[in-house]
């Protein structure tokens, strides 16, 4: 590891970072509204970019996720959804038919002792 042998002084650290030097960023005017706003970046005043509506905060904004949402659910999915259900509900019902069963023969003999 390179390890410097003596501490740089200011003048030679000031000369180094002379070129260090801020930039203005490029702005432009909107061609919607006529804001000043960042080259390249949606406008934040009308939420336009190269004249389509791209925010929330434009007029006539569509959310796009919504309309992939309807698209995305077929009816497979939704009838694959109520299949299990019905299959966890048989399950349900057969475990409570079963402990039933097996509670009945108990409760016979604990009454045929209870007559003697």
């Amino acid at each position: 590891m390179a390890v410097p042998k003596k501490r740089t002084g200011h003048s030679a650290q000031g000369k180094r970072r002379s070129n260090w030097k801020a930039t203005k960023p490029a702005l432009t005017t909107c061609p919607n509204c006529g804001q000043k706003m960042l080259a390249h970046t949606v406008c934040t005043a009308c939420g336009q970019y190269k004249g389509k509506v791209v925010s929330r905060k434009a007029e006539g904004f569509v959310d796009g996720n919504e309309v992939k949402e309807a698209k995305k659910a077929p009816a497979k999915k939704t009838a694959a959804k109520k299949s299990t259900k019905k299959v966890k509900e048989e399950k349900a019902v057969e475990a409570a038919e079963e402990t039933k069963v097996e509670e009945t023969p108990a409760e016979e003999t604990k009454e045929e002792k209870t007559e003697e």
